[in-house]
C-alpha cells in the first residue's frame, strides 16, 4: 500500500515528459525486446522489455535512459529484473491500480458533491 509520500513520488516521476513516455510505452507493450529464442520462455520474458530496446526509441545516451528508469523504479511504477546480461522491465500493476483507485475516489466524491478543505475536513 502506498502512503502519501509514495503517491507523490509516482506523480513526480510521471510529471517528466520523457519518463511518462517511457512508462506509457512499457505499460502498453509498445516496446518489443529482442529475446533469445533459445532461452525457455517465462512470465518475465514474455511480458517485459529491456533497457536497450527502450533506449533505441530516444535520442538520449543509455545512462540518461537508465536514470529515468531509476526514477520510475524508485516511485514503484515499474519493476526491473536482471536475467543474465539484460534487465527486463515491467509496469507495476499494483501501484497503477492503487493510483487509479485514488482517482476513482476523487471522481466519486466530486459526483456526490463532497468537497474537502485543505485541513481534510468536509464542507
Amino acid at each position: 500500500m502506498l502512503n502519501m509520500e509514495d503517491k507523490i513520488k509516482v506523480f513526480k516521476a510521471l510529471g517528466n515528459e520523457t519518463r511518462f513516455q517511457i512508462f506509457r510505452n512499457i505499460f502498453t507493450g509498445a516496446y518489443a525486446c529482442s529475446i533469445d529464442k533459445t532461452e525457455p520462455k517465462d512470465d518475465i520474458i514474455a511480458q517485459a522489455t529491456c533497457v536497450t530496446t527502450i533506449a533505441e526509441h530516444f535520442d538520449f545516451a543509455l545512462p540518461t535512459i537508465s536514470r529515468h528508469l531509476k526514477e520510475l523504479k524508485d516511485a514503484r511504477i515499474i519493476t526491473m529484473t536482471k536475467r543474465k546480461n539484460k534487465i527486463y522491465i515491467e509496469a507495476n500493476i499494483e501501484t497503477m491500480n492503487e493510483i487509479a483507485g485514488c482517482f476513482d475516489i476523487l471522481v466519486s466524491n466530486y459526483e456526490k458533491g463532497l468537497v474537502y478543505q485543505f485541513d481534510h475536513t468536509q464542507e
